[in-house]
C-alpha cells in the first residue's frame, strides 16, 4: 500500500512538472508573444515564479519517492535472499531525472534571477534574452522528461 501511495505521488509530481513545461512552452509563451515586451516579460516572470515554486516541490517529491521506492525494492529483494540489480530503465530514469533536476537548478538559481533583475531594471531586451535562455533549457528538460516517460513505459530494446 505504501509503495502504491509513493508511486502515485511520484507520478503526480512528474505530471505537474512535465505538464507545466508543456503549458508554458506551447500555450502560454505563444499567446504572450502578442503582448508588448514590458507586459509580456512581467507576465512571464510572475507565471514562472509560481511555476518554479511548484516544480521545486515536484522535484522534492520526485526525488524522495523515487529513492524510497528503489530502496524498498532493494530491501525486499535482499531480505528474500536475492541480489538487487537496478533495472536499466530505472537507471536511465534516475540518471536523466537527476540531470533534469540540475537543469532546473540552473534555470531557477541563475536564469530566473537574471530575468528578475531585468524586470526590476525595466530592461526589456535583457528580460527577453533571459526568457530565451529559460525557454531553451525548459525545452531541453521537456525533451528529457518525455524520454524518461517513454523509457519507463516502453522499456529499452536489448
Amino acid at each position: 500500500m505504501l509503495y502504491a501511495i509513493l508511486k502515485t505521488l511520484h507520478l503526480l509530481a512528474i505530471i505537474v512538472w512535465i505538464g507545466g513545461m508543456v503549458f508554458a512552452h506551447f500555450f502560454l509563451r505563444p499567446a504572450a508573444a502578442a503582448l508588448e515586451p514590458a507586459v509580456r516579460i512581467r507576465l512571464m516572470h510572475a507565471v514562472l515564479g509560481r511555476f518554479f515554486s511548484a516544480v521545486l516541490a515536484a522535484v522534492a517529491v520526485t526525488l524522495a519517492t523515487g529513492l524510497w521506492m528503489i530502496g524498498q525494492v532493494a530491501k525486499q529483494m535482499v531480505q528474500a535472499g536475492a541480489h538487487f540489480t537496478m533495472p536499466l530503465e530505472w537507471t536511465i530514469m534516475a540518471t536523466l531525472g537527476m540531470v533534469m533536476m540540475l537543469i532546473f537548478g540552473h534555470i531557477r538559481l541563475v536564469l530566473y534571477p537574471r530575468l528578475g533583475r531585468a524586470v526590476q531594471a525595466l530592461d526589456w531586451p535583457a528580460g527577453a534574452a533571459a526568457l530565451a535562455q529559460i525557454r531553451l533549457w525548459v525545452l531541453v528538460n521537456l525533451g528529457l522528461g518525455v524520454l524518461i516517460v517513454l523509457v519507463t513505459l516502453l522499456g529499452v530494446p536489448r
